[in-house]
């Protein structure tokens, strides 16, 4: 589903569509296995409903796990689809998803949202 990208991000394609939630969506089944293959260290009893942190176009934003959401669909808030690239969905669409490291720092810089802006990356732009 995702594949190394950089040295912050993994690279998938999921179907963006509107969500009817405030927060984005993936299945939940889908969201257990990225955050136990992508998230987990193998150490002990590991959490898999963390919050996932994806980038669209030039948005971050943290994932969640719901059941009514179609595998290989990510839905998004429709606040947050406005502002980006995104037409006519549902559009099979390059999704960034950050890893562990990375979601946590955004996450942490955040109070747990990711602001519209994504803090431009740090001081030298996007980190990817």
């Amino acid at each position: 589903m995702f594949e190394r990208f950089s040295s912050g991000y993994y690279l998938g394609r999921l179907y963006v569509t509107p969500g009817e939630s405030e927060t984005a969506a993936i299945s939940r089944a889908q969201h257990e296995r990225v955050n136990e293959q992508l998230y987990a260290d193998g150490e002990g009893v590991e959490r898999l409903d963390r919050p996932l942190v994806m980038k669209v176009d030039e948005r971050h934003f943290p994932v969640t796990g719901a059941d009514d959401v179609p595998e290989d669909t990510l839905a998004v808030p429709p606040s947050v689809l406005e502002d980006t690239r995104v037409r006519n969905p549902p559009a099979l669409t390059e999704v960034l998803l950050a890893k562990a490291d990375r979601a946590r720092q955004l996450l942490t810089m955040t109070g747990g949202g990711v602001a519209a802006d994504d803090l431009a990356d740090g001081p030298g732009g996007p980190a990817i």
